[in-house]
């Protein structure tokens, strides 16, 4: 969390109305939120929900950013996140998921903790652990 703010609180949208433009997307809107929830993450104001370093999102302006791209993305569309950052937005088809995830993902020759801990120190990694980087544990 940057020095310069103050600690969030995170509670999902409850209820019939939407903050997205579908429901399809607004179950991942829902459910990257309520991974932060002070009732169910670990440590919400560092963004871990569990396991001491399992993030839903890279850092809050990653967090702000996938709200704001979910709550914009069409039936026709799909969002790319790249170990917790939003990196894209394709044109894809209404069947077609509305959230793809790839977090932590390095090669075999590079795949070690120390490469993976000097990268994520730069911001440019996180670990999401198995269900907190992809917006579903549940507490």
């Amino acid at each position: 969390m940057n020095d310069r703010q103050a600690p969030r609180v995170v509670r999902a949208p409850r209820g019939p109305a939407l903050s997205c433009r579908s429901w399809l997307t607004e179950a991942a809107f829902r459910m990257i939120q309520n991974n932060l929830d002070p009732e169910v993450a670990e440590n919400p104001s560092e963004l871990v929900v569990y396991g001491g370093i399992g993030k839903a999102a890279r850092n809050w302006e990653c967090f702000d950013a996938i709200l704001e791209t979910l709550k914009r993305l069409g039936d026709d569309e799909s969002l790319l996140v790249q170990s917790g950052k939003p990196v894209a937005v394709f044109k894809t088809h209404p069947d077609a998921p509305r959230v793809l995830i790839a977090n932590s993902n390095l090669v075999p020759k590079w795949a070690t903790w120390e490469h993976f801990n000097e990268l994520d120190r730069a911001g440019l990694m996180m670990f999401g652990q198995m269900t907190a980087g992809s917006w579903i544990y549940i507490g």
